[in-house]
């Protein structure tokens, strides 16, 4: 009988401890989705901002081959993943000539697209420069 005494109480301290190990478990799991979730959504965002610059580029190279001009603008895009994106476009013409050919223009197009406040978790920015003539 004192035998059995002496062993009173260890389930108790068995189950206390695999409670504490399941429970660590599970707030590692939760921490681990949490980041996940953020990395995924930051990628996100981050390709969404390339293809808003990418538009804004597409949008400046439309502008000086067709008409000309070096078109320097801020564009508020409104439609569809790029929603909510601001895109500054600047520009910068330069002629070549190159002996009797007539003077070549080209336009370099410096493109950056943002969205958020600086600073803050869900800020976003990508920037591109392109040539064309």
């Amino acid at each position: 009988m004192s035998a059995r005494r002496g062993q009173r109480g260890f389930s108790l301290v068995a189950a206390i401890f695999l409670l504490v190990v399941l429970a660590a478990l599970g707030a590692f799991a939760v921490r681990l989705t949490v980041f996940q979730s953020q990395t995924v959504t930051s990628a996100l965002r981050a390709a969404q901002a390339y293809q808003a610059a990418r538009s804004g580029a597409a949008w400046a190279a439309y502008r000086a081959v067709n008409d000309g001009v070096c078109p320097p603008a801020t564009l508020a895009l409104t439609e569809g993943g790029t929603a909510g994106f601001n895109v500054s476009v600047s520009c910068t013409q330069l002629t070549y000539v190159e002996g009797t050919a007539p003077p070549a223009n080209v336009f370099v197009l410096s493109v950056r697209a943002t969205a958020g406040a600086f600073g803050s978790a869900d800020y976003v920015s990508r920037q591109l420069q392109t040539k064309v003539n």
